[in-house]
């Protein structure tokens, strides 16, 4: 495993971060999920991802329970707050002070321990006014109970704007968690350059496209049993967008390419994210222990120029670049 800085800070984080978005509390059970969390430390991760809001709560307390022994220091552990938790009241969403305030503690409590290394707004929030998130954010720090501060798909306006409010509060607001892969780049126009000069890195997820670059889907064949394109408890509904048989013949002419590097599909997925110097880290994720160690051998690799040439040559119009994607796919109002 290799290790990078985060953002213009001391902090470094492993090339490859284990997050338990779509697996656990739902569709792995917790044995599995524990199998993978230890997979992933032998592996050399030390950086865990959660959000309150998976599995309604419940992907914390796994992590937590999978976590429990671990020398604390060791370990980089980031949640995030913003999406409906709970029974979903009025105030069990959103960025309001009320609401980081009370998510803070129990996503501490779930995850048995007094801080996260890193706590993250999970979407903007349009109804609560930026001052008063950022000053939640700074109390939270003052506190002790987190020691950075992150964003997840803000735009490059809304990032430098709370980037500002972080400076005039002394706190570091030092990273970013959007979606990026070879198929999705929206970030690369506007959040990146914008990330770049404020020293924010990007910690991205999905770099594998929900397992479509790993190229177990088949243009014209009914997807894998047991794959995420079958899962209904909210696999499918991400995945879908990536489903098109015009798009899945692409990904398999990545296939040689790959081949030719001595990279499976998915190294070869997550190593293309990892090229980009604003990136500090990939977010996978794993229903099975063999998974994580799949992804972990892509840390370190360094793809050439004419490598990334020809990816690009291949997937040509099908890669989704447009900066205004983040904005438009992000949610209007909050959601209950």
């Amino acid at each position: 495993m290799e290790f990078r800085y985060l953002g213009n800070s001391g902090l470094k984080i492993s090339e490859i971060t284990y997050g338990n978005w779509l697996t656990h509390g739902s569709q792995v059970e917790n044995d599995a999920a524990t199998a993978c969390v230890r997979a992933a430390l032998d592996a050399g991760i030390s950086t865990f991802d959660t959000a309150d809001v998976y599995a309604n709560t419940k992907a914390e307390t796994v992590l937590g329970e999978a976590l429990k022994g671990e020398r604390r220091e060791s370990l980089e552990i980031f949640t995030k707050v913003y999406w409906p938790t709970g029974p979903g009241g009025k105030n069990d969403t959103g960025l309001s002070r009320k609401h980081i305030m009370e998510s803070i503690n129990g996503s501490l409590t779930r995850l048995q321990t007094d801080y996260v290394d890193l706590y993250q707004a999970h979407r903007y929030d349009t109804e609560t006014p930026l001052e008063e998130t950022m000053q939640a954010f700074a109390d939270v720090v003052r506190q002790g109970k987190a020691l950075y501060i992150g964003v997840s798909e803000w735009t490059a306006d809304q990032i430098r704007a709370g980037h500002a409010l972080a400076k005039d509060l002394g706190i570091q607001l030092i990273s970013s968690q959007p979606q990026y892969s070879m198929l999705w780049r929206v970030i690369e126009g506007e959040v990146v350059p914008a990330c770049e000069e404020l020293g924010i890195s990007q910690i991205v997820w999905s770099p594998i496209a929900q397992g479509v670059l790993t190229g177990k889907y088949q243009p014209g064949q009914a997807p894998p049993a047991g794959s995420r394109a079958t899962d209904d408890k909210g696999g499918a509904d991400m995945i879908k967008r990536w489903m098109d048989d015009d798009l899945l013949t692409r990904v398999q002419q990545l296939r040689p390419l790959a081949d030719e590097a001595g990279l499976t599909m998915a190294q070869l997925a997550v190593a293309w994210v990892l090229q980009n110097p604003n990136v500090a880290s990939a977010l996978v994720g794993a229903s099975r222990p063999e998974q994580v160690e799949d992804n972990v051998a892509a840390a370190g690799k360094k793809l050439d120029a004419d490598l990334m040439k020809a990816i690009d040559d291949v997937l040509g119009d099908a890669v989704i670049d447009d900066p205004s994607m983040t904005e438009k796919t992000a949610p209007r109002t909050r959601v209950v």
